[in-house]
């Protein structure tokens, strides 16, 4: 959708995405026809590898299961980590945030400063609904996942996403063992979040996972 009104300024951005190594093959198939459909290049950043092969050797490869400050900790290795690199050298970036989506982003602003991130952070759709993001891409014949025709309203990693069930709100798919309070990866932190402590694991330091 973001790619979609930004090619016409193609030129003078960048676009970037994030492969965490466990994302559906759907999404792998989506990026590919974004970017032909376009003729825009989107630059994919990964996690480090000694960053996963420490972390799954310590918590397990499906350490997300184990409790909150795991599954933060996983983000925080796969997603947040690999943002920082994508992001040095930029004036500002741009997402898809709404506020619709959660109760954690309630709060987001069209415009606002990224005190994690330390830029500018714009967020060109927080006012849209999901029923005005699907009239634009019908509208505009933009590519959407064939994942979102199977029940999927937001996609993550393949592992901490299912299909929404009737009634549910659109990212109850989401981590769905957790509360609702505590859904966020990380990318999109609150000033008044803290970030996850992930220098050593709990089982380094001797505590729980």
């Amino acid at each position: 959708m973001l790619v979609a009104l930004a090619a016409p300024h193609a030129r003078s951005m960048r676009i970037v995405t994030l492969d965490t190594g466990r994302l559906f093959p759907e999404t792998y198939d989506l990026m590919h026809e974004t970017s032909i459909r376009y003729g825009v290049d989107i630059e994919v950043f990964f996690p480090d590898a000694a960053d996963i092969e420490s972390m799954v050797a310590e918590e397990g490869i499906n350490l997300f299961r184990t409790g909150t400050a795991a599954r933060k900790r996983c983000c925080e290795v796969r997603k947040v980590r690999p943002l920082r690199r994508a992001l040095r050298g930029m004036d500002a970036w741009i997402t898809g945030l709404r506020r619709d989506q959660s109760e954690t982003r309630g709060r987001a602003e069209v415009v606002e400063w990224d005190e994690d991130i330390g830029l500018v952070k714009i967020d060109p759709l927080v006012d849209w609904s999901e029923a005005d993001v699907w009239r634009h891409i019908r509208e505009h014949d933009v590519p959407f996942s064939v994942l979102h025709e199977r029940g999927f309203r937001s996609i993550g990693c393949a592992p901490c996403t299912r299909a929404v069930l009737p009634g549910e709100d659109e990212r109850a798919g989401r981590w769905w063992w957790e509360s609702p309070d505590e859904k966020e990866c990380g990318l999109h932190r609150r000033p008044d979040e803290a970030a996850p402590d992930v220098s050593v694991s709990p089982l380094a330091a001797g505590g729980e996972a």
